[in-house]
């Protein structure tokens, strides 16, 4: 089996500009999964590498930012070693319509489905394990973001962007957004935010020893380590996908939580409130997308029902809220 497809109608790169800008002749493949940014897979005589470009149309003001995700990757490779290498870098539109970036390919294997993993007691602890391990890396040696009025910032970037991604279906998230506002907790600490940290954006060794590789840091910062928590909890917990990890051999929530807190030492007695952000943070992601799908700005039908989707985490984040 292979992680690639063949690149989807109206996504193609332009291989022959790509080619002479990259020095060698080179085929493309699409890694068809994800909603957001577009990843490709590149062979050149030299070996095999994956581009990273935003997506196609119109996208909201400082997202997708391709030179930024780059910088990430350069500054936490050498402390975290599931981070892949970033390679190079081109801000040159000219070349492919867009600001990209070249990076090492890991190898591995991705569950997107969890019912499909055999040993989820093991991998729980190593998932755990490996963002506690993410969350003790030096910020002072991470030249991004600022901790200093991270979550006041979080919550009203947030909230900035729901009401920026309007559609005539769009859920009221007034109440969470007030409930957000108003009972921000004091951070206990400042580590290195993944900001999307969830079990289909890590890569196992083949024998599932160790984790090859964490994916997807276009919005990692510096801040909150618990933001980061309450995050991975709604996808753990919210969803057909993520209702499998329950009863099958996978940690509860409550599991996730204590192993955590074994781990990096840091009090989780307020995290109720950073998963009611997470929840928040994930409608906003998908009614950023949703909306694109409204607007004619894409073609892509997986996006269709997303609007559903959007409404189910709003009521959610409300019924977090109200505890």
């Amino acid at each position: 089996m292979t992680d690639t497809a063949a690149v989807r109608p109206g996504e193609e790169l332009p291989l022959e500009r790509l080619s002479a800008w990259f020095g060698e002749p080179l085929s493309v493949e699409q890694f068809p999964g994800g909603h957001s940014n577009l990843t490709y897979l590149l062979r050149a005589p030299s070996g095999e590498y994956v581009l990273r470009r935003a997506p196609l149309g119109p996208v909201p003001p400082k997202a997708h930012d391709m030179a930024r995700e780059f910088g990430v990757l350069t500054a936490i490779h050498p402390l975290f070693a599931p981070a892949p290498a970033a390679l190079r870098l081109c801000e040159d539109p000219s070349v492919i319509g867009a600001t990209f970036y070249i990076m090492e390919r890991r190898r591995g294997r991705i569950f997107h489905d969890p019912a499909a993993a055999p040993e989820p007691q093991r991998m729980s602890e190593m998932f755990v394990d490996c963002l506690a391990s993410l969350h003790a890396v030096d910020v002072r040696r991470v030249p991004i973001g600022k901790p200093e009025g991270f979550l006041e910032r979080q919550v009203g970037g947030w909230s900035e962007r729901w009401l920026r991604a309007e559609t005539p279906d769009r859920p009221d998230a007034a109440h969470v957004m007030e409930y957000l506002r108003s009972s921000i907790p004091v951070s206990q600490a400042a580590s290195v935010v993944h900001n999307d940290y969830k079990l289909d954006n890590v890569m196992w060794a083949g024998n599932l020893d160790r984790v090859a590789a964490v994916l997807d840091w276009e919005m990692t910062t510096v801040g909150d380590p618990l933001a980061d928590l309450g995050l991975t909890l709604c996808y753990w917990t919210i969803g057909s996908a993520y209702d499998a990890p329950r009863g099958r051999g996978w940690f509860s929530r409550e599991e996730l939580i204590a192993r955590y807190a074994e781990k990096t030492g840091f009090d989780v007695g307020r995290i109720g409130w950073y998963e009611t952000l997470g929840v928040f943070k994930l409608a906003v992601i998908l009614q950023q997308i949703y909306v694109r799908w409204v607007r004619g700005q894409t073609r892509d039908e997986r996006f269709r029902d997303f609007g559903a989707r959007v409404t189910m985490l709003v009521e959610r984040a409300a019924e977090l809220s109200a505890r």
